[in-house]
C-alpha cells in the first residue's frame, strides 16, 4: 500500500479518486471539481490517498486558511468494499502524522453531522476512536441544507490555554468553505 499527499492538482490522481468522493458524499455534499481545482491553485488544500495496485482505497481532502494553525478535515472517504476493516483509522493516522510533520498545525478540526441518526452516531464514534473530542453542544445549520453540524477537535501539539468553543470552530470552518468557493 502507498500513501500519497499532494498540494498540487494531479489530474490522474483525481480521476482515480473522484468516484470514492462522489459515492461517499453524494451530489448535495461534494464541492464541484472546478472549486477543488481552484482550492489547489490558491493553496487552500491537500489531497491524501491510500493506494493499492493503482486503486485508491481511501481519500481525504484537508485544508487550511493562510497563516492558520488549524487543519480542517474537509472530506474523508473509504472505498465502499474496503470499509469495516480498520483501513479508515489507519489512513487517518497517516494524516495525523503528515499534519504533525507540518510545523504550522496545532490541531485538526472536523465538522460532523449530528442529527439523531444511526449513521451520524457511527461517524461520531469513528472520530472519537481516532482521538477527536466533541467540543460542546453548539450546533450549526448551513443555509444550503437541513443537517446540523457539531465541531470535533484533535490536538496535535498541546492544548490551547483557553478551551475551544464549538461555535468558534464552526465559524472557522464556515470561513474556510466561503474562501473555498471564491474563484480566482
Amino acid at each position: 500500500m502507498e500513501y500519497i499527499t499532494t498540494n498540487q492538482w494531479a489530474e490522474d490522481l483525481w480521476q482515480k479518486t473522484r468516484d470514492i468522493y462522489n459515492v461517499a458524499f453524494g451530489e448535495h455534499a461534494t464541492k464541484p471539481e472546478k472549486i477543488i481545482r481552484n482550492m489547489f491553485a490558491r493553496g487552500l488544500c491537500s489531497l491524501h490517498v491510500l493506494m493499492e495496485n493503482d486503486k485508491v482505497l481511501c481519500m481525504a481532502l484537508t485544508g487550511s486558511l493562510t497563516g492558520s494553525s488549524v487543519l480542517l478535515l474537509d472530506y474523508l472517504a473509504v472505498r465502499k468494499d474496503s470499509r469495516g476493516h480498520g483501513i479508515g483509522k489507519d489512513f487517518f493516522n497517516y494524516i495525523i502524522e503528515w499534519a504533525r510533520s507540518q510545523s504550522q498545525y496545532k490541531r485538526i478540526l472536523v465538522e460532523v453531522e449530528c442529527d439523531e441518526t444511526p449513521e451520524n452516531h457511527a461517524r461520531i464514534h469513528f472520530w472519537k476512536k481516532c482521538g477527536f473530542q466533541l467540543l460542546d453542544d453548539y450546533k450549526h445549520c448551513y443555509k444550503w441544507g437541513p443537517q446540523h453540524y457539531m465541531a470535533m477537535v484533535l490536538h496535535l501539539k498541546g492544548k490551547p490555554a483557553a478551551p475551544l468553543k464549538g461555535e468558534d470552530c464552526l465559524k472557522y470552518m464556515a470561513s474556510f468553505h466561503k474562501e473555498s468557493y471564491k474563484l480566482g
